[in-house]
């Protein structure tokens, strides 16, 4: 059988300042048959989306590419622009990792469906386009009547469905799936997969999966790709290459992924000092104390739903009465899917947003009563470390300017002393040799790095609580765990308390003491991260637990 996509030494280069040109992806061959699936892994920067790209062609001019890349026994390179327009969307299609990036907020979601339709398929009438788009999104599980929304009023995993749509519309032979449920929750993501797989398993359609999750390729796709350093260095069945891996790398990649999910044989050490350290704790107030929490938003209603609903406005409950303690040295898990509020509790902790009742005690201090002038110490005192890296780091500053603003904001140091306190916390978040690393921008350092800088940032005014919000959901499992280590050691040796948001319940079950599962605003369960996971009580709890993906050998 003659494969569908075929890439034969393909070699991608960026043009750099330092060096002319840096092969991203270099001398890469691989086939994908037919309704086939492949799981294309590897870390931060190896060349995993350089090459789902090369293959669509969606690389900028001034990018050099050399090799070959055929579809259905056509030269992708030698297409012209009626060919590659037409390539595009009805042959091959491509699902990006943000939805966002792919749905104009200007237009509804019937509209986005009828523009790709009618871009390609412009012989069909409105009606025909609309009932294909209808029957399309009701494929992924999106109903007729949210056709006139706009994507703001979706969540990420219903913004998420609407791009797999988009990419299903015109029944491409291909789907190039790039980190397509990175952002997502473990339950989400888990429907998402299971629903493209099954669609393309349907309709014939190969799947190149682009993803760092080892356990989610390995639970969806037929074939694994490892990359690494732009090269492919392992390539096979899945069952072959976890149960044998034979390169260095595809080693060390599996047993990063299953160091984070095997804790009896990794942790019990640590589980023990930890479990003294919040005895000792819990003798003393919390560090931290949540009373009866509320966060609601009204949103306007139009002229229709004033007529027919009295004019009354639809209320959002975002928290809707949350009761949590946090305990000096303790690390606190904040679970559960897309839409709970743990954001919202997160930044409302941090009063960027006022709650609409409710206390949030910080060291016995009521912060929801300050002025703004007299929550800036507190401020201080309480950091944030954010999901993506790149997105919170101002692309105009170096590494040291970056560190040690925290401290000219706050009037903690002299440019002199600033200086020196920048260069200790570099060094202990390990980006050495820091002479090296300081005068960096945030593009030319990789995500792991980047997050190092973010935690430097954090740390620098010297905090007594971290709130983590989603802080390794995008890198690789090799950086996951060296980012989560390094984390643990800075907890340690600055006696930090962490209150750590994530979706992924193997890494929360890997860092921390305690856990608070969050559903619908509301706090439905909670108590040790080993009782949770053991002896789940919540019928949510059990969802989550059951959906979450396991690596196994």
């Amino acid at each position: 059988m003659n494969p569908l996509l075929s890439i034969e030494n393909l070699r991608v280069a960026y043009p750099e300042k330092r060096r002319k040109y840096h092969w991203a992806v270099n001398n890469v061959s691989l086939k994908l048959q037919p309704g086939e699936k492949l799981g294309l892994v590897g870390e931060s920067g190896c060349g995993k989306s350089t090459l789902g790209r090369a293959a669509m062609r969606l690389l900028p001019k001034s990018v050099q590419v050399e090799g070959s890349v055929t579809f259905g026994g056509k030269s992708v390179f030698r297409m012209n622009p009626s060919q590659l327009r037409k390539f595009r969307g009805e042959a091959i299609a491509l699902v990006f990792q943000d939805p966002m990036t792919r749905l104009d907020p200007l237009m509804t979601i019937g509209d986005h469906c009828l523009e790709t339709i009618i871009a390609h398929q412009f012989y069909l009438s409105k009606s025909q386009a609309e009932q294909k788009s209808i029957e399309t999104l009701e494929t992924v599980k999106i109903p007729a009547s949210r056709w006139s929304q706009y994507p703001h009023e979706f969540s990420g995993g219903m913004r998420q469905r609407v791009a797999i749509a988009l990419a299903l519309l015109l029944d491409p032979k291909l789907i190039v799936a790039d980190e397509p449920t990175t952002s997502l929750d473990v339950t989400i993501a888990s429907q998402i997969l299971q629903e493209l797989t099954k669609l393309c398993q349907e309709r014939q359609t190969s799947l190149l999966l682009i993803s760092h999750d080892l356990a989610m390729v390995a639970e969806h796709c037929d074939y694994i790709a490892v990359m690494y350093g732009g090269e492919i260095v392992e390539i096979g069945a899945i069952k072959q290459i976890l149960q044998n891996p034979q390169h260095e790398y595809t080693k060390s990649l599996f047993a990063a992924a299953l160091h984070i999910q095997v804790i009896e044989s990794t942790l019990p050490q640590i589980q023990l000092k930890k479990s003294e350290e919040i005895t000792v704790a819990k003798t003393v107030k919390p560090i931290l104390q949540i009373k009866d929490l509320v966060k609601h938003y009204t949103l306007e209603s139009n002229f229709i739903e004033q007529l027919l609903f009295s004019g009354k406005s639809k209320l959002i409950k975002a928290v809707d009465g949350v009761n949590l303690n946090l305990y000096s040295g303790e690390i606190l898990g904040l679970v559960g899917e897309s839409g709970s509020g743990k954001s919202t509790l997160s930044r409302t902790i941090l009063q960027l947003i006022k709650p609409t009742y409710g206390s949030v005690k910080f060291q016995g201090t009521n912060l929801t009563t300050l002025s703004h002038s007299a929550l800036q110490t507190y401020r201080r005192e309480m950091q944030m470390i954010f999901q993506d890296p790149l997105a919170c780091l101002n692309p105009m500053m170096t590494v040291n300017q970056i560190v040690a603003d925290p401290l000219f904001i706050h009037d903690l140091a002299s440019t002199k002393e600033a200086k020196i306190q920048v260069e200790e916390m570099l060094e202990k978040v390990g980006l050495t040799p820091v002479v090296e690393y300081g005068i960096r921008y945030p593009s030319e350092l990789s995500g792991g790095q980047q997050q190092r800088v973010a935690i430097a940032r954090a740390l620098i005014t010297n905090p007594k609580l971290i709130i983590c919000d989603e802080p390794v959901s995008m890198l690789d499992a090799t950086i996951q765990t060296q980012v989560l280590d390094l984390m643990l050691e800075l907890k340690k040796e600055l006696n930090l308390t962490y209150l750590f948001i994530t979706h992924d319940l193997w890494v929360a079950r890997f860092i921390c003491d305690r856990i608070a599962v969050m559903n619908s605003g509301k706090i439905v369960e909670q108590g040790k991260t080993e009782e949770i996971f053991n002896s789940p009580q919540h019928s949510y709890t059990q969802t989550l637990l059951s959906a979450a993906p396991l690596l196994q050998k």
